[in-house]
């Protein structure tokens, strides 16, 4: 690897010593070990390439994730930085490998099974296209989970096929390169196995087949045995190819005793091809932005959707104050947001969402905002919530400001939906505006935004226009890098009550936010200190009230342990526990799945009612996992306290397989209880977003991108574990496209159902838009419900898989002396001509290695001509041409003297590949 650290964090992130090419599970995972080995490789050598450039080094004073993040993004920036968006990056990779197992298991390009070579490799490029488009348009997500699926299927073609036992060790450049053929390959007539009776044979290959380095798979049937005469079979017990002649298979998946070298080889191969698709990637869309895809930013990102019709105006000016503190407080600290999101809505339109990692360019937008229209009272709101919650990333705290109803309750259960699916927490500010009330005649209800905001785990801020001032401070409590939520209970009806809760050493800016009317409480620390909600700056804490909502803030000297806080009132309120801390946790709730390879799927959706609950738990701590014992993981209710706790069983770094066998009715959250192995001292977490179990399962899976103007069939199955009947289908997605669907299934109990969504972008949507589509069942009576949420990608067909070529007219470079000593004292240049040949044009040219300047002509012009000069200390100089679509082609030259030779490499490289040409070329 890269790194002189030998990267210690790899072995952190990946699950134990692999065995098997087997999606997400207890057992350990080749293709999660290999994709993350790619991974961190990349995201290691982006980070020391963006610290040279910068001037300084790249030294983690640890090898935890949250020391390498935190030296990834600069020595200089103070405060604690959280790895949580890194990890959860790694997971949506992850997790999309993985499904390929199950959602693709008898699709043979998928796995580059039955000699599907030039199917499988379209799957490839085609998605490689559209992550670089994704990527270009910020569309990381969507950019991620297609990561996911061409990995799996790149990384099975070395233990599906017999590249290896071919003897080659390096990647096949043409998988992901479309402008190189595949060569040699097996036709259908061609036999390539002989017969293994034994069914685990080291090496079935026939031996002409190796002689004339002719390329074959195996063939997989999982219900039928037939195949083409003579060839091989993948093998194993879910094949039934495997029991016709030719028996055995050629599948390396699982190391055995047989086939320890060709499994070994296979891993090898994997991962460099996978190291080799990832460059691809990040010399298209650049360093930074292949640091965001892998989600190494600073965790807070500030979203905020406002309300601009003519009554906002103070609203607007408030949260312009806002964002122009949050910018000015935080810049050059961890805390400083890693983008800006804005969305603004009346009646009847809403959008577009605005983002930007520029502050300057979110202070001008902001400004832009100007407060006109409305007059009725209702607005908008759910479909600016919409945009916001499919544009920003998982885990995003959102903003609402509004004085009004949504117009658009019936978007309530997909903003529901979008909650659960990226886990991010909105809050609400409401400002109820009286004149418009009147104007409407109907009184201005907020319980729809309540249910919102408790669903997410946020707040619904009720406060008057003069007050929002004050009110808007949790914006500046919660848009930092590493909150973290301790506790967070609901009670309504309300009634006296005492809350416990534990504060360990690790957090900081502790703060209490209690929503609700006429509340009375006392704060108690672990001495036994207490602190009325009378005595506004007591011994414990600084209390604001503000509206409906108790600001209270820990001082600094806090006692880590056991504190409570008892609230008096009978009305409804709402009681949340925050702070900032490196120790946090992820998690997915999943599902088992059987066939070829067996494993656990993240479920798209509700977990199933009526059985044990299971999920992927993993923690972070200040210097990695093994800082933090964990005690307990389980399910509590927030509007109860009831706490169901779950079996964890240590799946090794980090990750625990956690199940719930009797999952607690209502909605629930997820709470963590260990302890800090640095400070000794106990601590507690909980996750935010609410969620609830479901008798009905609906999956889903997405396989390619949507062509501008075409339609596009989606999939999807529906199963109830409840009573059979009709179950009604709703569909909706962000971006307007239209869409068909049925709108009702019947279902059978345990049976699942098939359905097709078609969707149809308009022919002018740009390549690189995303759009988020969700689909919700329900029974007849209302009574049980689930949803998926897909993310689509749009891609213009592409026709030029070419990559841009050059030629080296001169190099002057006879100046340079022998004595390196004196290097600095003499300069050398390079010129070059840079095409595109017939393809859609060069659009970017960059520097990658070398100290010297790098000029061109215009990018317009049929023939660039490129211009570098350097001093001769800086012997090499290596620069990329990316065309429109993402080709990629790299130039790399040295003058390097060896016995008085240069070694130079004038011309266009394939990525991946070397030539060096011993050439000197001199001034006449």
């Amino acid at each position: 690897m890269a790194s002189g650290l030998g990267f210690a964090l790899l072995a952190l992130m990946l699950l134990s010593p692999t065995v098997a090419f087997v999606p997400i599970g207890v057992e350990s995972s080749t293709h999660i070990s290999i994709t993350g080995k790619a991974l961190l490789q990349k995201v290691t050598e982006t980070c020391q390439s963006l610290a040279v450039a910068a001037g300084h080094e790249f030294k983690p004073t640890g090898s935890s994730p949250e020391e390498v993040v935190q030296a990834c993004l600069g020595p200089t920036a103070t405060g604690q930085v959280s790895s949580v968006k890194f990890h959860s990056a790694l997971q949506e990779i992850y997790t999309q490998n993985g499904l390929v197992d199950r959602n693709f298991v008898n699709s043979a390009p998928h796995h580059f099974n039955s000699e599907t070579f030039l199917e499988g490799r379209n799957l490839i490029t085609e998605g490689m296209a559209s992550i670089k488009a994704n990527v270009r348009s910020e569309n990381f997500k969507a950019a991620r989970e297609t990561l996911g699926r061409i990995l799996h299927t790149l990384q099975d073609f070395y233990s599906h096929s017999n590249w290896v036992e071919l003897g080659y060790t390096e990647p096949y450049v043409a998988l992901i390169r479309r402008d190189l053929t595949l060569e040699n390959l097996a036709d259908i007539d061609t036999a390539t196995c002989s017969d293994c009776k034994t069914g685990t044979c080291p090496n079935p290959i026939l031996q002409n087949i190796l002689n004339m380095k002719k390329l074959t798979s195996g063939y997989m049937g999982i219900f039928s045995a037939e195949k083409p005469q003579g060839k091989c079979s993948h093998g194993g017990q879910a094949d039934l190819t495997s029991t016709a002649v030719p028996r055995g298979g050629i599948n390396k998946d699982e190391r055995r005793s047989d086939n320890v070298a060709y499994h070994n080889a296979a891993v090898n191969a994997a991962i460099l091809a996978s190291v080799q698709l990832l460059e691809d990637i990040r010399l298209t869309v650049g360093n930074k932005d292949f640091l965001r895809l892998m989600g190494i930013a600073r965790s807070s990102v500030v979203c905020f959707v406002i309300d601009n019709t003519a009554s906002m105006g103070d609203d607007i000016d408030e949260a312009r104050k806002v964002v122009y503190k949050i910018i000015d407080s935080k810049k050059g600290t961890q805390d400083e947001p890693s983008e800006y999101i804005l969305v603004t809505f009346n009646d009847p339109s809403f959008g577009p969402l605005f983002r930007t990692t520029d502050p300057e360019k979110m202070k001008m937008e902001i400004s832009k905002i100007e407060a006109t229209g409305g007059g009725d009272l209702p607005e908008m709101c759910l479909s600016g919530l919409q945009l916001a919650l499919t544009g920003s990333p998982a885990s995003s705290q959102i903003y609402v400001f509004t004085d009004a109803n949504p117009k658009d309750i019936h978007l309530k259960n997909t903003i529901v939906a979008l909650i659960r699916s990226t886990k991010s927490t909105v809050s609400f500010y409401l400002t109820p505006n009286r004149r418009r009330r009147r104007r409407s005649g109907r009184a201005v209800s907020f319980a729809d935004y309540r249910d919102l905001a408790l669903a997410s785990g946020g707040h619904a801020i009720l406060v008057s226009k003069s007050q929002l001032a004050e009110a808007t401070d949790v914006i500046l409590d919660t848009s930092t890098s590493a909150l973290v939520t301790v506790y967070q209970r609901t009670r309504d009806p309300g009634n006296p009550e005492t809350f416990p809760f534990v504060l360990d050493e690790s957090l900081q800016n502790v703060t209490i936010y209690i929503t609700g009317s006429s509340i009375a409480f006392t704060l108690t620390n672990p001495a036994g200190m207490s602190q009325s909600n009378t005595e506004i700056g007591g011994v414990l804490a600084i209390i604001q009230t503000v509206g409906n909502l108790r600001r209270i803030l820990i001082k600094e000297n806090k006692q880590p342990g056991s504190w409570k806080i008892s609230i008096n009132s009978k009305q409804p309120y709402t009681i949340k526990v925050t702070g900032q801390s490196t120790i946090t946790f992820i998690y997915d709730f999943v599902e088992s799945f059987k066939g070829p390879h067996p494993g656990y799927a993240v479920i798209n959706g509700l977990p199933q009612a009526g059985q044990p609950a299971t999920m992927i738990l993993s923690v972070m701590g200040r210097k990695g996992p093994s800082s933090i014992s964990v005690e307990n993981v389980g399910l509590v209710v927030p509007d109860t306290g009831v706490e169901t706790n779950g079996t964890a069983n240590d799946m090794g770094n980090g990750d625990i397989l956690v199940t719930v066998d009797a999952v607690p009715a209502g909605e629930f959250v997820v709470v963590l209880k260990g302890t800090d192995k640095m400070s000794n001292s106990v601590l507690q977490r909980q996750s935010t977003t609410q969620l609830t179990v479901s008798k009905v399962n609906i999956q889903a899976m997405v396989d390619r991108s949507i062509e501008p103007g075409e339609n596009f069939n989606q999939s999807f199955s529906v199963m109830t574990q409840g009573p059979s009947g009709t179950f009604s289908i709703s569909g909706k997605n962000d971006r307007d496209f239209p869409m068909l669907y049925p709108l009702s299934l019947s279902l059978t109990t345990g049976v699942y159902t098939n359905g097709t969504l078609i969707i149809t972008p308009p022919s002018d949507t740009p390549s690189g838009t995303d759009v988020t589509v969700t689909l919700e069942v329900k029974s007849s009576n209302n009574v049980d419900s689930n949803y998926a949420v897909l993310r689509l990608s749009v891609l213009t067909k592409i026709t030029d898989f070419f990559q841009p070529l050059c030629e080296v007219v001169n190099v002057f470079a006879d100046d340079c002396p022998q004595d390196m000593s004196q290097c600095k004292f003499f300069e050398w240049e390079l010129s070059a001509n840079l095409t595109d040949g017939n393809g859609t044009g060069i659009d970017i040219i960059s520097l990658r290695q070398g100290n010297g300047t790098l000029s061109y002509t215009s990018l317009s012009a049929k023939i660039i001509q490129a211009n570098y000069n350097a001093s001769c200390c800086s012997q090499i100089v290596e620069f990329v041409a990316i065309d429109e679509v993402g080709n990629v082609g790299k130039c790399y030259h040295s003058i390097e003297r060896s016995a008085g030779n240069a070694v130079s490499s004038p011309s266009w490289l394939p990525l991946g590949l070397c030539l060096l040409i011993t050439t000197w070329a001199v001034k006449p």
